[in-house]
């Protein structure tokens, strides 16, 4: 589909994680790391997906790594004529067939399930990004769920999801 090997894929599998363990939010670790097959820069992937992460904007809604499998799809194959409904649908299924995917890997889709937590963390400033320390990526599964959505996104392209 892509042209690309699977060692490239498991290269870009491999970057999203890196992006990711550099300070980058789930959505955009995942993103960035094929944004390029559609013509997107690195610096725009990450500033489209900025708002994604923490479960879209800390608010432990959709996870950021799913919300980066989303995003994408729509880059691969999202309708560009807004009364192309046979586009849209097309997208639509393959945003839930990949979904479901990691659903199935990761028990949710919800990043407050994911963690652990009931629902929106209540912080005193629940839009202050958490720093990131070494407790911080020992204590969260994310770079895993990072990992688990730029897999399931590559084996789309190679046909092994569909």
């Amino acid at each position: 589909m892509t042209g690309l090997t699977e060692q490239q894929l498991d290269e870009r599998v491999a970057r999203a994680v890196e992006n990711f363990m550099a300070g980058y939010g789930c959505c955009q670790s995942v993103v960035a790391a094929f944004a390029d097959l559609y013509g997107l820069d690195d610096i725009l992937a990450k500033k489209i997906a900025a708002g994604f992460g923490g479960g879209v904007g800390r608010m432990r809604m959709m996870c950021g790594a799913v919300s980066g499998i989303v995003m994408l799809v729509g880059l691969h194959c999202g309708q560009t004529e807004g009364s192309d409904r046979e586009g849209k649908s097309a997208c639509y299924k393959v945003v839930q067939e990949l979904l479901e995917e990691s659903r199935q890997q990761n028990g949710s889709l919800i990043c407050a399930e994911i963690l652990g937590l009931k629902g929106y963390e209540k912080a005193p400033c629940s839009y202050v990004a958490s720093a990131r320390t070494a407790e911080y990526y020992k204590s969260r599964p994310c770079a895993a769920k990072v990992e688990s959505a730029a897999r399931i996104f590559a084996n789309f392209l190679t046909g092994k999801v569909k």
